[in-house]
């Protein structure tokens, strides 16, 4: 169903987050109803309206046919979208008439948003969330919570996701507008899935398709049956996983969702693909699941390949990158090592192009910023309503022949100034995303700042070390290709998991890994949350190696807590690292852990003995410290 800019967008903004795509349609659906007939129906509503504002006179009603265009344009092209909700929050500012501001930044918002500019989109929701409440028109303001509640939902920002949420669900609830509610519930449900709660997504999936049955939504009947079904796949119930899918897949075909039908395809040969590699799933009771693992496998192969072929033909990356690496795995699994490897080879040139491209897509701004922002554009804004006053009074007075005149330079001056603004704001903005690729924010901003960055002292970090057991013997068992697939699969899942603790990388060195928390920012809870980013580590790698055997490694995990000195080496390739006893204590504290254990020190013990349960091991004697208590966390 999205075609056109709006599909590449999306693409970029959510391949780097597991399942997401697939989730996300749900709030698509909901979000952008029936896209392929809107925008068919939208475009005789827009060249209506366009007739229509020639003759309209700069009134309240103007503001409302202006709003109305740039409501219409949002799925046609969301740059005229934002065009006409611009002309209304300047004429509407202009008249001082508040309903028409509120509109108006709603509109602007929600163009902003489909074109996937979530910063500048947050700003205008913030802004007319802000009015509406004023208005107290509840309806609205439901609208513009459950869209901000989507944007904190890219950020990965599951707290105010759910706050947000939550607040729209009580206001669809008070002003009946059951739609929103399903949609919603439906959100919700989907947190809790990225939550890992299953028992409570399928709460809320089956809440919303309920209200989808009743309202007699297709698409949103299919969007929560593919979600419950992809729900208990995670949950290892996989009959009624296919059941569910299959069902949603139906649907899909029925009224001709690409989209859809790309993304069920693919679950089906996901969920075949799990059950060929999980032997302790719930059995099936009936005929969807073939018995024995190389029947599962044909059947996981059938679909994964149509739905990439699907992909292809609309242009999903994401669905491209998910399901062509699934089907590796299936082909892999088969025996047939050549047709795994291309499957591969499509899976990571598409993933390389994709990743790229979302680092400069990350939605930062908080809630005290918007407020600010708020202010300073309400500003502007009256600035600009002066501004126009005089300069009309000023036109007026010079007559028509020196308007012209005036016109036609201004003109030539502003387009010439536009360009090479816009150029360098596009370099700027390439530079800037190159120098947060290499190191932390705080670092980047004093770089740029001063030309230089100074190394600083941190007294309480935790620095966390890990290293693969018996690397070089996995080396022997595995291609180079697969090795190298392997430990940039793993050290991905490192990522994932120390950014959700707001712990920096420092660096990878072979096949060990290196991170700090408490830096470059302090922070109070450095140890525990260094602790918790380690369990989820080994608990990742223990879960693979029982997926993988062979095929996968072992780790190990160390860390001490102290001062460290932190700072930019180099004067060409700048490398943000860590100096001091600290990282030595915490690579002593790796040597001396054991495969699927984290050994920490006495002094990170003294910060989280409250928080872990910690087993005793004895001492070690390191080099200029002596002995060296340690401890296994349980």
């Amino acid at each position: 169903m999205l075609d056109g800019v709006l599909q590449s967008n999306f693409c970029f903004i959510l391949s780097p987050y597991p399942f997401v795509l697939k989730k996300i349609y749900t709030i698509l659906l909901f979000f952008f109803p029936l896209l392929a007939y809107a925008q068919k129906q939208e475009v005789k509503v827009i060249d209506s309206l366009l007739h229509q504002l020639p003759a309209a006179k700069d009134d309240t009603n103007k503001v409302t046919l202006l709003n109305e265009l740039a409501g219409a344009y949002h799925t046609v092209d969301p740059h005229e979208g934002i065009k006409y909700g611009t002309q209304a929050l300047e004429l509407a500012g202009d008249l001082g008439w508040q309903p028409g501001i509120a509109d108006a930044n709603n509109t602007l918002g929600l163009n902003y948003q489909y074109k996937s500019d979530y910063p500048t989109a947050s700003q205008y929701d913030f802004a007319a969330l802000k009015l509406f409440e004023e208005l107290k028109d509840k309806r609205n303001e439901a609208k513009i919570l459950r869209r901000i509640a989507i944007i904190y939902q890219y950020e990965k920002n599951n707290d105010k996701a759910l706050e947000y949420n939550l607040k729209a669900l009580k206001l669809y609830d008070e002003t009946g507008d059951k739609q929103g509610l399903s949609a919603t519930l439906s959100n919700i449900g989907i947190f809790y899935f990225f939550q890992q709660d299953y028992t409570k997504a399928l709460e809320y999936d089956f809440k919303a398709l309920k209200l989808c049955e009743e309202l007699n939504m297709h698409e949103g009947i299919a969007s929560n049956l593919q979600n419950i079904g992809d729900t208990y796949m995670h949950m290892r119930d996989y009959a009624r996983s296919l059941v569910y899918a299959f069902k949603s897949l139906k649907l899909f075909e029925q009224f001709g969702d690409k989209y859809g039908i790309a993304i069920g395809l693919g679950n089906i040969g996901e969920t075949y693909l799990a059950i060929a590699k999980d032997s302790l799933g719930k059995p099936a009771p009936d005929s969807l699941i073939p018995s024995g693992k190389a029947a599962n496998l044909h059947k996981a192969i059938e679909y994964l390949t149509k739905s990439v072929t699907a992909s292809k033909e609309i242009a999903q990356l994401d669905n491209i990158i998910e399901f062509s690496e699934y089907l590796s795995d299936a082909y892999e699994l088969a025996g047939n090592y050549k047709a795994a490897l291309a499957s591969y080879k499509q899976y990571t040139l598409v993933n390389d192009s994709v990743y790229s491209a979302t680092n400069s897509l990350k939605v930062k701004q908080s809630d005290h910023i918007h407020e600010l922002e708020l202010k300073d554009r309400d500003i502007q804004i009256a600035k600009l309503a002066i501004a126009k006053k005089r300069n009309e009074r000023v036109f007026f007075i010079a007559g028509i022949g020196l308007l012209l005149v005036v016109i036609a330079i201004v003109l030539k001056n502003f387009n010439t100034l536009k360009k090479v603004n816009k150029l360098l704001s596009k370099e700027k903005k390439r530079s800037d995303d190159l120098l947060l690729n290499i190191l932390p924010e705080e670092v980047a901003d004093e770089l740029k700042a001063t030309g230089r960055a100074v190394a600083k002292n941190f007294e309480k970090v935790t620095v966390l070390f890990t290293d693969f057991v018996n690397f070089t013997d996995a080396g022997e068992r595995m291609s180079p290709d697969q090795l190298i697939a392997e430990l940039h699969t793993c050290f991905k899942a490192f990522d994932e998991i120390i950014d959700k603790y707001n712990i920096e990388k420092i660096k990878t060195i072979g096949d060990a890994y290196l991170a700090a928390s408490g830096l470059p920012i302090s922070d109070p809870l450095h140890a525990e949350k260094a602790v918790r980013a380690a369990i989820e580590i080994n608990t990742y790698m223990c879960h693979r190696k029982e997926k993988m055997g062979n095929m996968t490694f072992e780790v190990r995990i160390g860390m001490h807590s102290g001062s460290v000195v932190a700072g930019i080496v180099g004067v060409k390739k700048f490398a943000y690292d860590i100096w001091g006893d600290t990282v030595n204590t915490a690579s002593r504290m790796e040597e001396n852990s054991e495969a699927g254990k984290i050994n920490i020190s006495q002094t990170t013990y003294d910060l989280v003995k409250d928080k872990f349960a910690c087993t005793y091991r004895g001492e070690i004697i390191a080099k200029n410290k002596g002995q060296l208590k340690m401890y296994f966390v349980a």
